[in-house]
């Protein structure tokens, strides 16, 4: 079983294809066009929007469980809260440090 072509190999090079689409391409061969939305600024308001999400459905929990605590389970309402602390601390903490770098930047004099 021959896993190169004669045509493949020319001197110490061969042409490596690629067998993933996310692999990266060659040194000759250009990116591949995104399809995605946005960039950065994308996700970014992509993941604010999922952790306001987060927060509105411990929320709602909250307050369902105060108006009718049989129809909540306790446990849910702790997973929700536990979500809604951690995706808020972890914005918190992405804001903080990109403030902090935005005034290492402005300092550098």
């Amino acid at each position: 079983m021959n896993l190169f072509e004669r045509m493949d190999v020319t001197g110490n090079q061969m042409q490596i294809l690629r067998t993933h689409p996310n692999h990266l391409p060659g040194r000759y061969e250009p990116l591949p066009e995104r399809t995605g939305e946005g960039g950065f600024q994308q996700a970014l308001i992509n993941s604010l929007n999922e952790v306001n999400g987060l927060q509105r459905s411990h929320e709602a929990l909250s307050v369902q469980s105060i108006i009718a605590p049989e129809s909540v389970e306790a446990h849910d309402l702790t997973i929700a809260a536990a979500k809604a602390n951690t995706s808020l601390s972890i914005t918190r903490n992405v804001v903080d440090r990109v403030i902090q770098a935005y005034r290492d930047i402005t300092n550098l004099r």
